[in-house]
């Protein structure tokens, strides 16, 4: 379609505009199907009062239709059985007098037979006042009508005139009466034969009108409506009330309950009578008020280990920098000593840097533990940080007889961090990925994307058993309680890491399979203070090709989710721990060097 131009712009046209409606519309649309749906699912009051309305209308239209058609069926019923009888009367009684006129002419029968209709039409005038009872028809056997009172014969049904004239028999139907005022009502046709002495055949009906009948149906129908509805409410408003009083103590706990959760420990519920709802009241206040104590106790008790280990790491300060200045100086002169002592002396000077070490670890968890730790972000190259950790680590990999494999991009990797807290990570990291790495390759990768900084050490070690990827960091904790410490670490390194990306805001991860060694992956928002929602490396090593993982939390454990969980759209881009596609590898923006 062309479209038309106009000042050097296009003309939108009608397809276009509708184009851009029809978005929009359909938002509009779904969004009262969504309000309807979020309150459907937060309000179980509104759940009972659905379910009780539906359930009412239910069983009120059904006990209505039942009681409508039996008071339908008894009354018409008594009117059909009257009026055939009735009308049986009449016809044996036109018979009876056709009959008696043997002797008459043709014409003159024929002016016998409207006498005797017009009698039998004058029974069914009760006063001038009401209306008649029936009306009567008289129909010749070529249907062309002898003699009618006040209704056409119209109102005579067909299937009607073909059954009584084939039986000599009192058939009835249910019709509409049409007057030849123009009038029409519900009636019910009652009709049979009739037969002159020269024996011509003639069509005797009686119209009895059901005015009244209908009218008492319609009252009745009015009644089992109004009454339905006012059930209806009546039950609606009982699931309310009820509801009401079970939601209300409910919904109370759950605000007391979310209050207490945001540390307002002594919120409590209110408790009126000794029903079952005032238990659950009770029961709720004696939980909370024991959850308080504990909480209270175990707060108590937090601090006093904190103030504890804080005192004493500081109180060890004075004694060990004595201890050290007295070991420094049996140190310098370990050649005047003796092999022996010589050995002890070399022995209590490298016990005594584990021994400071682990003070220095001890004062900054209590800095943790107390919420004192600050975080002095400056704007900063990680690739620095990167390299000064590997410099610093490579004597130690070339005592392993490990090789440190360095992966960092060619453009500078800025960053908001506090670059001391990122070593202290990115050396525990690697220092604990060539001590377990069994003299094999460490890989240290470095990438970063427009949020995240992300930072893998890998290692093809004894790996990690399943469970232990959160229990590494733990405070003390060891996957091997026999192996010895040849580095002189003191347990507490991956712990303050983890309290060290926390405060960064950023996530520290490991995998690990026995075997296939271990990967830790720290991950830091390029601004601080920015929530992380991907990170730019995978946790899981390119070259494991188990599938994808879901870890659930910082430092809380992964779990395979298999192949089948990639995506079909792109099955070459496997999933890493927090769902975003893994970078490819070769990326030429990468460059690798090689330590000894």
């Amino acid at each position: 379609m062309t479209r038309p131009v106009r000042d050097g712009a296009a003309v939108p046209t009608g397809a276009d505009v509708l184009s851009r409606l029809l978005p929009r519309l359909a938002q509009w649309s779904a969004r009262p199907w969504q309000l309807v749906r979020g309150a459907w699912r937060r309000s179980i009051q509104l759940r009972v009062i659905t379910a009780t309305l539906t359930l009412s209308v239910v069983v009120v239209s059904l006990l209505g239709i039942t009681l409508s058609r039996q008071i339908t069926d008894g009354l018409l019923q008594a009117q059909a059985e009257a009026a055939v009888a009735d009308a049986s009367a009449g016809i044996d009684s036109a018979q009876r007098s056709l009959d008696a006129a043997v002797d008459q002419a043709p014409a003159e029968l024929r002016q016998t037979l409207v006498q005797i209709a017009e009698t039998l039409a004058a029974g069914g005038s009760t006063s001038a006042a009401t209306e008649p009872l029936y009306e009567i028809v008289v129909l010749g056997s070529e249907g062309a009508p002898t003699y009618r009172s006040r209704a056409s014969s119209e109102s005579v049904p067909a299937d009607l005139r073909d059954r009584v004239s084939e039986e000599p028999r009192v058939f009835r139907t249910y019709t509409s009466i049409n007057y030849v005022n123009g009038d029409s009502v519900p009636g019910l046709a009652v009709g049979g034969s009739i037969t002159d002495p020269t024996g011509q055949d003639y069509e005797l009906y009686y119209l009895f009108p059901l005015t009244e009948q209908q009218q008492t149906i319609d009252l009745v129908l009015t009644a089992l409506a109004t009454a339905g509805v006012l059930l209806v409410l009546l039950l609606c408003a009982l699931a309310w009330l009820v509801a009401r009083q079970v939601v209300t103590p409910v919904r109370m706990a759950a605000r007391i309950a979310e209050r207490f959760s945001a540390g307002r420990l002594s919120e409590r519920m209110a408790v009126r009578g000794r029903d079952d709802l005032a238990r659950l009241a009770m029961s709720f206040n004696q939980m909370a008020a024991s959850l308080q104590h504990q909480i209270g106790q175990l707060e108590d008790l937090s601090r006093m280990q904190q103030q504890f280990v804080s005192d004493v790491s500081h109180e060890l300060r004075t004694p060990l920098t004595t201890v050290r200045m007295a070991a420094d100086v049996l140190y310098e002169a370990r050649d005047d000593f003796d092999p022996v002592t010589e050995r002890s002396i070399e022995l209590l000077q490298a016990q005594l840097d584990r021994f400071e070490a682990l003070l220095t670890d001890l004062l900054e968890i209590s800095r943790f533990d107390a919420g004192a730790a600050a975080l002095n972000a400056e704007r900063f190259d990680v690739r620095d940080v990167v390299h000064k950790v590997i410099d610093a680590a490579t004597p130690l990999a070339v005592q392993k007889g490990s090789d440190l494999l360095v992966d960092v991009p060619v453009e500078p990797v800025m960053a908001e961090v506090d670059a001391r807290r990122i070593e202290r990570i990115v050396r525990n990291l690697v220092v604990n990925a060539i001590e377990h790495g069994e003299g094999r390759d460490v890989r240290v990768r470095l990438a970063t994307d427009d949020h995240a900084v992300a930072i893998t050490v890998r290692d093809h070690g004894v790996g990690l058993k399943p469970g232990e990827s959160s229990l590494v960091f733990h405070r003390f904790w060891r996957a091997d309680p026999a192996r010895a410490r040849t580095t002189g670490g003191t347990g507490l390194g991956l712990s303050i890491a983890l309290e060290d990306a926390r405060l960064h805001g950023g996530w520290l991860q490991a995998w690990g399979e026995p075997g296939e060694g271990s990967q830790f992956r720290l991950t830091l928002p390029r601004v601080a203070g920015d929530d992380l929602r991907s990170s730019p490396l995978a946790l899981v090593p390119d070259d494991v090709g188990d599938g994808a993982v879901d870890a659930s939390g910082v430092g809380e454990p992964y779990r395979r989710l298999g192949p089948a969980t990639e995506s079909p759209s792109s099955p070459a881009s496997p999933a890493t721990a927090d769902g975003e596609p893994t970078p490819s590898s070769a990326d030429p923006a990468q460059e690798v060097s090689r330590h000894a």
